[in-house]
């Protein structure tokens, strides 16, 4: 996956204009290049993952598609610039399962299950517990008791205020009775380079961003937090099993639309995005860190799913009694 990163770090995507036209896409669309906006820094899954899927569809449509990453707000910049824009199909939003907690936790000014249209989901995948490897601890259970022993001393590091990461720490300092304290971020990729560093002792870090490092020893994993073990390091336990039973988080990678945004342009992008994402090529690739693609579906099916979801957050939510202020 690193070389995927840094296959696609270039921002524009050329795709192959032959096989392109009058194939997977509305008429008359698109005829200029498609921005998606993502709300986070280079580097991070996220980030990846959407350029891995813009790489689909400008492959398909013989279009640039461009990735715009404008970082801040734990990602309520982005998405205000996406609910802003025209309906017109040529401003995306690449979003992981942040967006619904900016919508939980009222972070976003508007309702985001009716601003927005869920086109698609690219992928899934759990994160890793890291922490620096000067921290003393080897294990869930041994972190925990070293944070019991120095309550407020220790700090994590998440993608920002109401990320996916920061949610699944509070959640976390909840269940194990624990008082880390939290350093955001605007994005997966720095948090990881300070606790490199030692700025910082831990963070959730997906392996797309954090596997060279884990498999160099210049990070520990303890724990995976996903509700079964990885494939890309089978030995390491889940958070689960480790020592905080029932505790599970995943994040998931899709496109949003502006509301408004006409059904055969979402449709279109859907069909595009989740073929592409579904070839044995792309899931041998992304099996090797962790990741797998979600099965095609229609932009109705995401939006059925996005609002289940939002009920489900909204309750863990509450039951951990997680505030933003």
């Amino acid at each position: 996956m690193k070389k995927l990163a840094c296959r696609l770090f270039s921002i524009v995507f050329a795709g192959a204009a032959c096989a392109a036209h009058g194939q997977g896409k509305p008429a008359a669309y698109p005829t200029k290049p498609v921005r998606i906006v993502v709300g986070i820094a280079p580097g991070g899954g996220l980030d990846t993952m959407t350029r891995l899927g813009a790489q689909k569809l400008s492959e398909r449509w013989g279009q640039s598609v461009i990735v715009d990453n404008r970082p801040g707000g734990g990602t309520v910049v982005a998405m205000e610039l996406v609910v802003k824009a025209p309906p017109d199909g040529y401003t995306l939003l690449g979003a992981s399962d942040t967006l619904m907690m900016n919508g939980v936790l009222k972070r976003a000014t508007y309702d985001v299950r009716t601003a927005f249209i869920p086109i698609v989901q690219s992928t899934t995948q759990p994160y890793v517990l890291v922490v620096t490897p000067s921290l003393p601890v080897k294990s869930v259970k041994e972190l925990i008791a070293y944070a019991k022993s120095k309550p407020g001393a220790l700090s994590y590091g998440s993608q920002g205020l109401g990320t996916t990461g920061h949610i699944g720490w509070e959640r976390f300092n909840f269940m194990a009775g624990v008082d880390i304290l939290h350093v955001p971020y605007k994005g997966a990729a720095p948090a990881v380079i300070d606790v490199l560093s030692g700025q910082i002792q831990m963070t959730f870090s997906n392996t797309v961003t954090s596997g060279a490092h884990l498999k160099s020893g210049k990070l520990r994993g303890l724990a995976i937090t996903g509700s079964r073990r990885g494939r890309v390091f089978p030995d390491m336990p889940t958070v689960s099993e480790a020592g905080v039973p029932g505790f599970e988080l995943t994040n998931s990678y899709g496109y949003y639309a502006p509301a408004g945004t006409p059904r055969a342009i979402t449709r279109a992008i859907s069909e595009i995005v989740g073929q592409g994402m579904n070839t044995p090529e792309t899931i041998r690739m992304l099996a090797a860190d962790g990741s797998e693609p979600v099965p095609p579906s229609t932009p109705e099916e995401f939006k059925v799913k996005f609002e289940r979801d939002y009920w489900e957050l909204e309750r863990i939510v509450k039951a951990a009694n997680i505030k933003f202020n």
